[in-house]
């Protein structure tokens, strides 16, 4: 499989939509039109620091996508990046698009002058960790969340 990965365009709406949806489903989010409309409009807001990457097929189909953005690392003084979404067709796993998806996250966090690209996942995403440790190391950190309700 050849496989391209580029900077979002805005000819790939409906391919991304349905990248996302599948992501959404993933970890069983329920996602709303206002959602998705919300997050291209970031995607697109050169003021909000926040981009994304389609990993498309020889045929110039979405496969994958990967969101992440700059933020703020108070400790250095300095920003980091944060990796918030990345999501591989069933179909396409094993082939290579997420090795594809993070060489080009890297050269994204070159670029920036960020020293780092730094997220979450859930536990139970075990294909994904499986990726995560061959790629990066794991931090010591653990995530916590208060609600706000």
């Amino acid at each position: 499989m050849t496989i391209t990965v580029s900077a979002l365009s805005l000819s790939d709406r409906g391919q991304w939509e349905k990248l996302y949806r599948g992501y959404a489903d993933f970890y069983q989010m329920p996602m709303e039109q206002q959602t998705l409309d919300q997050v291209w409009q970031w995607i697109f807001d050169s003021q909000n620091r926040f981009f994304a990457l389609m990993a498309k097929d020889e045929h110039g189909d979405g496969i994958g996508l990967m969101h992440y953005r700059e933020m703020p690392s108070p400790l250095r003084g300095a920003a980091v990046g944060f990796l918030d979404d990345l999501y591989v067709d069933p179909a396409c796993r094993g082939e290579g698009v997420v090795d594809q998806l993070f060489e080009c996250l890297k050269e994204e966090a070159q670029s920036n002058n960020w020293p780092f690209v730094r997220w979450i996942t859930a536990e139970n995403n075990y294909r994904g960790r499986a990726a995560y440790d061959r790629l990066s190391d794991k931090t010591q950190w653990l995530t916590y969340q208060m609600n706000a309700n």
